[in-house]
């Protein structure tokens, strides 16, 4: 079930105070006035893909995409259930996608070519009609392919949040933020191996040989490592750190933060000195079991909420653990009322971050109507110098849109993952809410998502019913991963 704001009154108790305040950061700067619904009426809202420039900090000034001018896009509050009208308007030279991640919605409106969603021509504009759903934290962005082209696809500024209001008892909070974490100024460069280690769960040995003997007999043929991307730049709501707006607090108060993780390939960490996280949804999903954390883990395109107790008077860096990022730019400044000085950070202590912790142990009471197995692998530098992922020895075409596995209406499907890479692949499929069923060697129930980090060495299972007809594409939302194989069709009929 989608969260609603009664939910988290319940889990957190927090106190009523109406609307979206200053503390909404800048994804409230400008948002669409409403319209007459209907073909021929105004739009409910209206989105401007165009070319432009993001002030990080004076220093810093990135020319890259946006949605109307701005970084993150404007904070687009619908109804559940409630039918909108949404005109984008393309400006660049390129056709664009706008995909409305975590919906339940039809596939020509989905926002992925390969579902049959028409592309948003070049300079021209496509008219888009849907009844939002389900209720919570969801967010749009571009869905076009990147390749090695760091100036396209989700590289580019082209992100913004999407809340849903429940049908009823909306409720409120002391504080509502929504912080969009991203990364600007990419390049390219022969990786290694990097550390993953925050994640829960050991290798299947199994999997770790196979991965290993796979990379060992890559580089003994004199390849090199595959292409990974990095970046320069960081940014909270398309500011560096120290030169947003201070997210203003007061003693006593319970904010909610609604946390994206907008970034094209990375995982991203959140800690706020002094303070804990009370985790009360996952991609905008009530969790089954609100736990506090010292520390959020959040995988690309992952989002969390969660409540904070603002009881640790003073100037804070809310920040990633990763010094260096940290100093980038990934960070923002949360001040108590009445506190002045420089921020201060301070690293917590190390933290493992557990899935379970957040659903309720043992295997679900509905069994899947079928298994399909996936294996991933890597085919290290196997395409001009970029790893390719193919599942089950095949990777995604996307001359053919193919592979293509059919799956009949109504019926409980299990996607059953194996991972024989070291890579922390965070895996979503569109069009639908899907239950975690096994992680890290653990069989779990009742924790909704519609993308999950799946381990390296590791394996996952989650659950579907396939009750969206038509095609549906899933994918790792590592953007170097989905461009280059981990990507396949589910055709329901």
């Amino acid at each position: 079930m989608p969260i609603a704001r009664r939910d988290v009154l319940k889990l957190g108790g927090v106190a009523l105070l109406a609307g979206c305040g200053a503390s909404a950061v800048a994804a409230c700067d400008s948002p669409a006035s409403p319209g007459t619904p209907g073909p021929t009426g105004k739009a409910d809202y209206t989105v401007r893909i165009a070319t432009g420039r993001v002030e990080l900090a004076p220093d810093t000034v990135i020319s890259t995409t946006t949605y109307n001018g701005q970084f993150p896009g404007p904070l687009l509050r619908f109804t559940e259930g409630r039918p909108v009208v949404v005109d984008v308007h393309n400006d660049t030279g390129i056709p664009e996608l706008l995909h409305w991640h975590g919906q339940r919605i039809p596939a020509e409106v989905d926002g992925a070519s390969e579902e049959g969603t028409p592309f948003i021509p070049a300079h021209g504009m496509r008219r888009l009609s849907f009844t939002p759903g389900p209720a919570g934290f969801r967010f749009y962005h571009t869905h076009v392919a990147a390749h090695g082209d760091l100036t396209r696809s989700t590289y580019t500024g082209q992100v913004g949040p999407v809340y849903i209001e429940p049908r009823a008892n909306p409720g409120a909070f002391d504080q509502e933020v929504f912080l969009t974490l991203k990364e600007f100024e990419p390049s390219l460069s022969h990786g290694g191996d990097m550390a993953q280690n925050f994640l829960a769960g050991s290798p299947v040995p199994a999997l770790k040989r196979r991965g290993e003997k796979a990379m060992a007999e890559s580089l003994a043929r004199g390849m090199p490592h595959g292409y990974e991307v990095g970046y320069r730049a960081f940014s909270v709501n398309g500011r560096k750190l120290g030169h947003g707006r201070p997210i203003q607090v007061k003693a006593g108060q319970r904010v909610l933060f609604h946390v994206l993780n907008a970034s094209a390939t990375e995982t991203r960490s959140l800690a706020l000195p002094g303070h804990t996280f009370k985790v009360v949804a996952f991609d905008g999903n009530p969790v089954p079991r609100p736990a506090n954390v010292p520390v959020l883990w959040i995988g690309t395109a992952e989002r969390v909420s969660a409540l904070v107790e603002m009881n640790h008077p003073g100037v804070w860096v809310l920040g990633d653990l990763a010094d260096d990022d940290r100093k980038a730019g990934m960070g923002t400044v949360v001040e108590y009322a009445g506190r002045t000085g420089s921020p201060r950070w301070t690293a917590p202590a190390a933290f493992t971050w557990d899935y379970r912790s957040f659903a309720h142990p043992g295997a679900p009471a509905q069994r899947p109507d079928h298994v399909i197995d996936l294996l991933v692998e890597k085919r290290n530098a196997a395409d001009k110098g970029f790893n390719v992922w193919p599942l089950n020895g095949v990777p995604f075409s996307m001359d053919t849109d193919k592979p293509v596995l059919d799956i009949d209406r109504g019926r409980r499907y299990r996607l059953r993952f194996r991972n024989a890479s070291d890579d922390i692949h965070p895996i979503h499929l569109h069009r639908h809410t899907f239950e975690v069923t096994h992680i890290a060697g653990t069989p779990t129930h009742g924790l909704q998502k519609d993308v999950v980090m799946l381990g390296g060495y590791q394996s996952l299972d989650f659950d579907f019913t396939a009750d969206q007809p038509g095609l549906s594409l899933f994918h790792c939302h590592q953007q170097l991963h989905m461009d280059y194989g981990f990507m396949i069709l589910l055709r329901c009929s």
